[in-house]
């Protein structure tokens, strides 16, 4: 099972009922925030509260989170990160921190050329996010400063070229390709390249197809020794008895389906090229098609450039997110989508504090937060 919580449906501008970004995806093997503006950890704090409350598997534990996922440099996507790494420090933490962010070629390659102290490209946007993490080095986001080890990597999503910030920032370690989070293994992570006004990427998480479980009652049941047993179990077929050979595919239960979730952050419509089938996708729908030409303008989404892009990737499933406080009802929005959609693809809205959960067989389901807690809605088509 994978889950996301939304803990920001907002874009730059918050209102008194929706933040800034910040999304927590969530797996057996851990947990990665994606963005963190302005407050983050007060929301991941109330989100934990309200899971409590509810008596649910307190799978939000600090302690799980393995990464920090960046969709780009902006601050309503980034503000809040410094101080949540300083809490989690406050709270002892000890396990390494991976954070990952977009940056440009010509960065890149001027780190590689002049190393750790190279300058700026002219007309670098102030967002880079190498002006960012270079902020936080001296605000005390080194691993010796904050007591864990953080793992601080700036990559180019599009050639897979990433570097990382060792011995506290002071030399540089490249990658051809992007480190995962400790302790993923059968879960993988993937920047997926997007097109903004300063260098950005959606993040996928996937999960391929997995054999169903070995049917030990009818392996007893068939009088199979214990070696037979194991042998059929490791998927080798066994020949039993007078010579019948037993097919290990006999005695499984269906397969698991190939699961993913992308998460966007702000960008251009159709710009996402999923690496890997995609079951939801959570998209930002920050303008209405009556403001179009800002949405083109300042590379962001319409509602209905959202389900464009749904269909470009042929996802399963839309989640619209990322509303301007200009919109006063995300029902518009979801209009507006569905009448791009129609039935190829179930499409919602979020708001603060809804979880997006994806179960073992496939089924996309909507956590809506409520006061006693969250109602479930099962993404179907409308």
């Amino acid at each position: 099972m994978m889950e996301l919580h939304i803990l920001g449906t907002a874009s730059a501008r918050p209102t008194s009922t929706r933040s800034v970004s910040g999304s927590v995806f969530s797996c057996p093997e851990g947990l990665v925030i994606i963005d963190s503006g302005e407050g983050f950890q007060m929301r991941y704090a109330r989100q934990r509260s309200r899971m409590k409350r509810q008596k649910e598997p307190s799978l939000l534990r600090p302690n799980r989170i393995a990464a920090v996922a960046l969709t780009h440099g902006h601050l309503d996507h980034t503000w809040g990160l410094l101080p949540f790494l300083q809490t989690l420090s406050l709270d002892g933490r000890q396990q390494p921190l991976f954070v990952y962010g977009p940056t440009s070629p010509e960065i890149l390659d001027r780190l590689e050329a002049d190393g750790i102290d190279a300058s700026m490209p002219e007309q670098t946007a102030s967002a880079e996010l190498l002006n960012q993490y270079r902020a936080w080095f001296a605000l005390g986001g080194t691993s010796t400063r904050l007591g864990y080890d953080v793992r601080w990597l700036l990559g180019h999503p599009q050639s897979g070229r990433w570097v990382e910030f060792v011995d506290d920032a002071t030399n540089l370690a490249w990658y051809d390709s992007m480190p995962q989070p400790e302790g993923f293994t059968t879960f993988r992570m993937d920047s997926i390249p997007t097109l903004h006004s300063v260098p950005s990427c959606a993040w996928q998480f996937s999960r391929k197809e997995r054999k169903g479980s070995f049917d030990r009652e009818k392996a007893a049941l068939a009088g199979l020794s214990q070696k037979e047993r194991k042998n059929l179990s490791e998927g080798i077929d066994v020949e039993h008895g007078s010579g019948e050979v037993l097919r290990a595919s006999q005695f499984r239960g269906p397969s698991k389906p190939a699961l993913s979730m992308v998460v966007s952050g702000d960008t251009a419509e159709q710009s996402i090229q999923p690496k890997a089938p995609v079951t939801v996708l959570v998209h930002e729908a920050t303008f209405l098609n009556d403001t179009a030409d800002k949405a083109t303008q300042h590379l962001h989404s319409t509602a209905a450039g959202a389900a464009r892009t749904a269909e470009h990737c042929k996802a399963q499933h839309l989640v619209l997110t990322h509303f301007s406080a200009r919109l006063r009802d995300a029902d518009d929005a979801l209009a507006e989508a569905k009448e791009v959609l129609g039935q190829t693809c179930a499409v919602a809205t979020a708001n603060d504090g809804d979880r997006v959960r994806i179960d073992e067989d496939g089924n996309a389901i909507l956590l809506k937060a409520s006061e006693s807690g969250w109602v479930q809605h099962n993404l179907t088509h409308h």
